[in-house]
Parts: C-alpha cells; sequence; structure tokens
C-alpha cells in the first residue's frame, strides 16, 4: 500500500462525498438539543479546547442546539495547591468547606467557564456563533440541596452520615433562561454552563458536572447527551465495548461488578437522565478528534448508547 496522500481534488470530492452520507443523520437532529458534558484533563490542552469548540460551533451551524456543561476537578486542584488549601477526601470525594467552595467557584464559574465560552466564540467568529457562560447560579438555573452521603462502618456495620461539606444535588432545573438562548430566532447562542447551584436558603454549593448535565438534559428533553469522558466506551464482560444498551442492562453491569471506579458513576448519571426524559446518553471518549461528529452524524456512532429499552 502507498503512504502518498491522495491530489487535493480527490479529498474534496471526499469530503462531498462525507457530507452526502451524514445527511440522513443531520436531518435526525435538525433543531434537536444535544446537551454535552465536557470535562477531564483533556480541558486543560488548548489545542484539544479550541478543537472541540470548533466541533460545537460546526453542530449549531448544522441545525443542533448544543448545550455545554463542564467540570474542572484537576484546575480546583492546581489553584488549591496555589493557593495553600488542603483538601480532604472521603472515599475519594473531595470534601468541600467554604474556603474550598470559594475557589471552586472562583474557577468553575471564572476561569473555566469563560474561557469555553471564549474559544466557541472565536471558533464561531465568522458566522456570529457565541458562546456565552453562565453558571447554576443565573437566573435560579440551578436549585439544588446539600448531598447527604452515608457510609458504613467495616466493624460494626453501623451506617454514619458522611459530611462533605458544601456539596448539593440538583433539586429543581429551570430551563427558561436555556430554552431563551437556543430559540433565538435571530442569534446563535450556545449556552455553556458552571456546575454551580444554589440552596432554597440561599447558599452556594458545588454540584458535580456529569449530574448537573444529566438535570439539565432532562429538562430540556434532550434528543442526546453526550457523557465525554476518558475512556472509549462501557466495556463488557469480554472487554469489548457494549456499543448499546438499555436501563435494565446497564444496572445489570452495576450490579454484578462489570462496572468499576468512575464507570460507576457514569452509568448511574446516563439511566438517571434517560429516566428524567432524554432519549438517549451517549458514554464516549472526548479525546478523540471529532469524536461528537462521528457519534451523532454517522451509522456506527462514537462510544456507548444507553437508552430506556
Amino acid at each position: 500500500m502507498s503512504d502518498i496522500p491522495p491530489p487535493p481534488e480527490e479529498r474534496s470530492w471526499e469530503t462531498a462525498k462525507t457530507l452526502a452520507e451524514a445527511l440522513p443523520f443531520i436531518q435526525v437532529y435538525d433543531r434537536e438539543t444535544v446537551v454535552i458534558k465536557y470535562g477531564g484533563h483533556a480541558m486543560g490542552e488548548s489545542a484539544v479546547a479550541k478543537q472541540f469548540a470548533a466541533d460545537v460551533v460546526l453542530l449549531k451551524l448544522m441545525g443542533v442546539n448544543p448545550v455545554v456543561v463542564h467540570g474542572g476537578g484537576p484546575q480546583i486542584s492546581a489553584m488549591l495547591d496555589k493557593a495553600g488549601v488542603k483538601s480532604s477526601f472521603i472515599d475519594g470525594l473531595r470534601v468541600t468547606d467554604r474556603d474550598t467552595m470559594q475557589v471552586a467557584e472562583m474557577v468553575l464559574s471564572g476561569a473555566v467557564n469563560k474561557e469555553i465560552a471564549h474559544w466557541i466564540t472565536m471558533a464561531g467568529k465568522e458566522a456570529d456563533v457565541r458562546g456565552v457562560g453562565l453558571s447554576g447560579k443565573d437566573a435560579g438555573l440551578l436549585t439544588v440541596e446539600k448531598t447527604r452521603r452515608t457510609k458504613r462502618d467495616p466493624d460494626s456495620l453501623i451506617e454514619h452520615e458522611v459530611d462533605l461539606g458544601f456539596v448539593g444535588e440538583p433539586t429543581k432545573v429551570d430551563p427558561k433562561l436555556i430554552k431563551g438562548l437556543i430559540a433565538s430566532e435571530t442569534e446563535d447562542w450556545v449556552p455553556v454552563i458552571a456546575p454551580i447551584g444554589v440552596a432554597e436558603d440561599g447558599q452556594t454549593f458545588n454540584v458535580n458536572a456529569d449530574t448537573v448535565a444529566g438535570a439539565v438534559a432532562g429538562s430540556l428533553n434532550a434528543k442526546r447527551m453526550l457523557l465525554l469522558t476518558d475512556v472509549v466506551g462501557v466495556k463488557g464482560a469480554d472487554g469489548e465495548i457494549i456499543r448499546e444498551m438499555t436501563l435494565e442492562q446497564a444496572q445489570g453491569l452495576i450490579d454484578d461488578g462489570t462496572a468499576t471506579g468512575g464507570m460507576i458513576p457514569k452509568l448511574e448519571t446516563a439511566m438517571a437522565a434517560v429516566r428524567a426524559g432524554v432519549e438517549a446518553v451517549v458514554i464516549l471518549d472526548g479525546r478523540r478528534p471529532h469524536a461528537m461528529l462521528v457519534e451523532l452524524f454517522s451509522e456506527y456512532g462514537a462510544g456507548t448508547l444507553v437508552t430506556a429499552g
């Protein structure tokens, strides 16, 4: 086989062929909402972030309504270290005290949120597609309550409550602002949401970004929710990627121990989102260039699809 690339005109024909093959899928998602959970270590790499932003702009220009929800764990850790704030963890979960909460909000709603919105605006400059940075505190978007966690003592087997500090769970999403932005007939807005919420008493809480994405997707009756992760999808007991599964099958993977570690909360988030009204959730590898485009606009997709069944 020759490694000589095809001549430029041949590549142009290949591009046209790819676009034509994508037409049926483009029609499926026309004017539909797709919520994208974006996070992980790739967020800190500007080249990857710019590519992600360009793909989001392309989705918008193809008639999709993308809504981005982002995390920022590594960035929070880096800023806490710089500020000299010591973190404590319980079962791998960060305890968010008052100092940590201030840093988390500054990083999530500030630096990370505005950077993602900025990259989208820059990528969409020619067509005037603009990223709009928001947090759950804006317009009453995300109401939360303090997370209640219990831990079983290994000796006495007695359950006791674990206090994670200012960590919250969504109780209500008011999507009016998001719906208003994506329904605009004159402007192309892309909402970018930081996972910060407010309790009924006005207290600010840090919220798991996967959970926020699921709650937002449910409130918008999204066609798809894309969970961009650092794995290629959900693997079965044989180590092979499972291309599609039902809620029952997803729960089965957790119950029989096939799903372990960080995949368990991903599956739980996917199941909760589907139960909340999302048509399907896809767990896919956000490190691969154009993974979202492959998932939405090609026959075989790029990850694991979770549906009601």
